[in-house]
């Protein structure tokens, strides 16, 4: 950790929007009368990072929700990926009074560099390796270790209360969350994915995985010590992780006595994998988002 007089000057490196955004009017009437500012941050972890930050105006702390991205295999694809991801969805639960954090990891956008990529915590340190024999558990867990480090220091800042945790993730973000939910962290109160997994689309193509039997089995071996409760949100028209693959991954995870509600939505645009990008999906997805906060509350 660096010392605290290098952290200040670059917690906050850019506030995106000077004035304070509004709720559309589908969101609730509290949520539509909360005002939310957006900012990018630098985050001094053990492994420095960026990340797109969009919260409630005032001094907290707020309820903290983080939000993990996939990846890309590419390097030269991961150098132009956007600093801003996720952007409605975040604010969607910023306007639901939580602090919203998007990390984007070492070897992504603004942080990718020609650094030869070092083990599990080198540059780009969720690398599964050779499908013949893939390491879908380190990958996993690397990123949920980073999901730990942002929660600690931001309640050492105070800017969190440091329980009631949600984290929410997408494809390889959405399988670091599954990881995470292994380690029962006591901060975490809930765990949302959308399309999660690992290895989709080898070599490019649609509906061809990556030893998707291992896949499974590596679910499985988490759901043996999950006990957070998920909410698993899938898309019918997902060329990475298909219905077919999804529905055998929740119940290996649930027969190993992992806690996950699975919901299948239908296809979405071109390719489903993408769906929580998109402002059109919020309408499909928020309702059973909200009736899972709630439930578990």
């Amino acid at each position: 950790m660096q010392p605290r007089t290098w952290i200040q000057p670059l917690l906050v490196v850019v506030q995106l929007l000077a004035s304070s955004l509004i709720a559309p009017s589908w969101a609730d009437n509290e949520a539509a009368s909360r005002r939310i500012q957006e900012e990018v941050w630098a985050l001094p972890l053990p492994l420095p990072m960026f990340a797109y930050v969009v919260r409630p105006v005032g001094d907290g702390p707020f309820p903290l929700a983080i939000m993990n991205h996939g990846v890309s295999l590419d390097p030269k694809q991961r150098s132009f990926f956007p600093l801003v991801e996720f952007r409605d969805a975040a604010k969607w639960f910023a306007r639901r009074g939580y602090f919203v954090v998007a990390p984007v990891g070492t070897g992504y956008g603004a942080s990718a560099n020609d650094i030869p990529e070092r083990g599990l915590y080198g540059p780009f340190f969720s690398k599964v390796g050779k499908c013949s024999n893939p390491n879908f558990h380190d990958a996993g867990l690397a990123v949920a270790q980073v999901d730990l480090w942002i929660i600690d220091f931001l309640a050492a800042e105070k800017r969190i209360t440091p329980k009631d945790v949600v984290v929410v993730g997408q494809s390889a973000g959405g399988w670091a969350s599954i990881a995470l939910s292994s380690m029962n962290p006591p901060q975490i109160g809930a765990i949302i994915t959308f399309a999660a997994g690992r290895g989709g689309r080898v070599g490019g193509k649609p509906n061809n995985n990556c030893a998707p039997d291992k896949l499974v089995e590596a679910t499985m071996d988490f759901g043996r010590t999950s006990r957070v409760p998920m909410l698993w949100i899938y898309i019918e028209n997902d060329t990475f992780f298909g219905p077919a693959l999804s529905k055998r991954m929740h119940e290996a995870f649930t027969s190993a006595g992992g806690k996950a509600q699975y919901h299948l939505v239908p296809p979405f645009g071109d390719e489903g994998h993408f769906f929580v990008g998109s402002p059109d999906a919020i309408p499909i997805w928020s309702p059973l988002v909200s009736r899972f906060l709630d439930e578990i509350k």
